[in-house]
């Protein structure tokens, strides 16, 4: 079992969890303080790895990482990483402490990691942890229309999951259904396979809320693709063809 936590972001106590988030928060007190409570709340005397859940501008990546390597060498972290990070902060993180992974979301239909992130995490040995490997749940197919999803649900206010792009990107999902029901698997082992097969360096995080859903998505890990699978795949959920960006402006 590995135990990975973050830090990273102004909360408030006081507020509901949707309305809890204030801002990002990289000062390096911040980042032993919340370490601190950490280690307290999960019972344990090491976390494994600890990331730095959004980077702060206001903060030189340089003093935040400073601090976290200083809690490796306290012993109470093994390692640590950062979350939705550039290349170039990549770099200059690095510079100062190794970092392990990189976490970002990564799927058929968000692969903006692509562009630099995943080059640059191979040329300095880091992992590579996508989220939202099955694009916030789309993917799997069971999300037929908007009204699927809670009143409260977080993704309604995200521009994929809008009215005037719901329906674009529902036709995607039914393609790769189809390729999935020929497969002989459902449509999330096949968006998740096909994460798992750009490489060994990509160890994906899927949510599961049922045993039988974690236990279908162990068995994507062992889903073997192509490289002509892995394209055609690519090319029918290709992000030029997705409807919407992943955040409002607002959320980003």
């Amino acid at each position: 079992m590995v135990i990975a936590t973050k830090f990273g972001f102004r909360i408030d106590p006081g507020k509901p969890a949707a309305e809890a988030i204030k801002g990002v928060d990289g000062r390096p007190e911040n980042a032993k303080t919340v370490a601190e409570a950490s280690l307290k709340r999960l019972g344990t005397d090491v976390i494994d790895l600890y990331y730095q859940h959004r980077v702060d501008p206001a903060v030189p990546i340089e003093e935040t990482v400073g601090a976290m390597a200083e809690l490796v060498k306290e012993g109470k972290v093994r390692a640590i990483g950062l979350s939705e990070a550039s290349a170039a902060t990549i770099r200059r993180a690095h510079a100062v402490h190794p970092i392990a992974a990189i976490q970002s979301e990564y799927s058929l239909w968000s692969r903006d990691p692509e562009q630099e992130v995943l080059d640059t995490c191979r040329e300095l040995g880091i992992g590579f942890v996508p989220y939202s490997p099955l694009g916030r749940g789309m993917l799997t197919g069971t999300i037929r229309k908007v009204e699927d999803l809670a009143a409260d649900d977080f993704r309604r206010s995200l521009p994929r999951f809008q009215e005037e792009n719901f329906e674009a990107n529902a036709a995607l999902v039914a393609t790769l259904e189809r390729l999935a029901m020929e497969r002989g698997v459902t449509a999330a082992q096949l968006a998740l396979a096909w994460v798992v097969n750009q490489g060994e360096d990509i160890v994906p995080i899927p949510g599961a809320r049922r045993i039988e859903h974690l236990e279908q998505n162990v068995a994507a890990a062992g889903i073997v693709l192509t490289g002509s699978e892995r394209a055609e795949l690519g090319e029918a959920l290709s992000p030029t063809l997705v409807a919407g960006n992943r955040y409002t402006d607002a959320s980003r």
